[in-house]
């Protein structure tokens, strides 16, 4: 069975530190941080369901903005991106022992 993790770019402006820290907080769990208000994630449909929901009860309808990027089938994307300073690497998956 093929693999159907999407690759997403979360990006977000919160008004409110508090809101801002909560979302921070949620998406830490999510996917890789990249910078201050922005995380790249590999989620299922079901993972991407959930965090909209998150996002969605954490954030001001009418004050923030939360932008998310499907950049397409995980396993094959193939970024291009202009990284200065710090590298780029995309997400991959990774097995979980629990």
């Amino acid at each position: 069975m093929r693999n159907e993790d999407h690759l997403y770019i979360v990006t977000y402006d919160i008004r409110d530190p508090k809101r801002w820290r909560r979302l921070f907080k949620a998406m830490q769990g999510r996917g890789e941080w990249l910078q201050l208000s922005v995380f790249q994630c590999r989620l299922s449909r079901r993972g991407f369901a959930e965090m909209t929901a998150v996002v969605t009860d954490i954030i001001k309808h009418d004050e923030d903005h939360v932008v998310i990027l499907d950049l397409g089938v995980a396993d094959e994307v193939k970024p291009r991106v202009t990284s200065m300073g710090k590298g780029f690497k995309a997400v991959t998956r990774e097995t979980i022992i629990v």
